[in-house]
């Protein structure tokens, strides 16, 4: 029997219980073990979940029970989600987390620690939803220098700019997205390019082996964007998508940004539309790699969750055995300005 614990019942939180039972059977046969859910932490009471009785608001109730082999954090954010991570896998305790934010922030430490106790930190739900992606990365890419990785990761900012390419403005387009449940009441993480850079910033860490943080990397978001911007876009047949982007040159220095561009029609990401995101991986053997899929979501993201806390258990995994960066601080390039030849042309706004 595994016992698991989830730190956070939130979307993604309690997306991860309903993807375990609903599809009981099938991730016990991935496992080659049955799987409980043996204690919820967070602030709030779910009296009316099944899960009612497994709920604590104490974290010592996860970390003093030696049953528990693999924790879901789900929590976001780098206050307690880092303090509590930081504890677990100093207990032996694997971790797996969608949480963006910690990972872009603290994973050069978490990934250390995790290796020094012999448990996993993974984070495949981190990056792209349920779009298998870092796995891919870091097992079946194995072989091949990735070189550059250009996306659209946010499917928030995405689905505005696809709304403002049907005629409406951004304002109203910004409302149905919150009205539809894909941005917060607050969407400045995502209009402004703070989720996308997160992103980037770890696809680049898998990689390259080394983490650029975020607060160095040039982002600007889709706030400011007009109908006049789409239009004179749409007059050279290109779309607007807020593209992140990561490039390491032959010196060892690395370019990245994200910032809204002008795609041109032969590039794979100008179709891209609506929530989904797509990514492109470009590597020296394999060539051009595309990655396509809804980017978040409760079950789409808690299914990449559920994966990771599968390879947790059964100890799988080809490739490296512990991923670790370094700190890539004193390597960052901000990209010059101009086209990119194959993608398009950066908006000047």
């Amino acid at each position: 029997m595994l016992n698991i614990a989830i730190m956070g019942f939130g979307t993604v939180g309690s997306g991860i219980a309903e993807v375990i039972s609903n599809n009981y059977a099938l991730v016990k046969s991935r496992l080659g073990d049955d799987i409980n859910i043996k204690r919820i932490l967070d602030l709030r009471d779910f009296p009316d979940s099944p899960y009612a009785n497994r709920v604590t608001h104490n974290f010592d109730d996860i970390i003093s029970d030696e049953s528990i082999a693999v924790v879901a954090e789900t929590m976001g954010g780098v206050g307690a989600a880092y303090k509590y991570t930081k504890a677990l896998l100093e207990a032996g305790k694997h971790v797996v987390t969608s949480n963006k934010e910690l990972v872009a922030t603290h994973g050069i430490e978490l990934l250390r620690i995790a290796e020094s106790r012999g448990v996993k930190y993974l984070f495949e739900g981190s990056v792209g939803g349920g779009i298998p992606l870092i796995r891919p990365m870091n097992e079946s890419l194995a072989h091949d220098d990735i070189i550059e990785i250009t996306g659209i990761l946010n499917g928030t900012t995405n689905f505005i700019l696809t709304e403002m390419a049907a005629g409406y403005d951004f304002d109203a387009a910004l409302r149905e997205a919150q009205r539809l449940g894909y941005a917060e009441a607050d969407p400045s993480a995502d209009i402004d390019g703070y989720d996308a850079c997160r992103k980037i910033c770890i696809l680049a860490a898998v990689a390259f082996g080394v983490l650029i943080p975020p607060a160095k990397v040039s982002c600007r978001g889709i706030r400011g964007l007009t109908l006049d911007h789409l239009a004179a876009a749409a007059e050279k047949n290109r779309a607007v998508k807020l593209i992140a982007r990561a490039r390491r040159l032959p010196d060892g220095k690395i370019e990245a940004e994200v910032a809204p561009y002008e795609v041109v029609m032969t590039n794979p990401l100008y179709s891209v539309e609506g929530v989904f995101n797509g990514v492109l991986l470009h590597g020296s053997m394999t060539g051009d790699v595309m990655f396509y899929g809804r980017g978040a979501g409760s079950l789409p993201t808690a299914s990449a969750v559920v994966a990771d806390i599968i390879e947790c258990a059964a100890g799988s995994g080809c490739g490296k055995k512990h991923l670790t960066w370094e700190d890539g601080s004193g390597l960052y390039l901000l990209p010059e300005e101009g086209t990119v030849p194959g993608l398009g042309e950066r908006i000047k706004f």
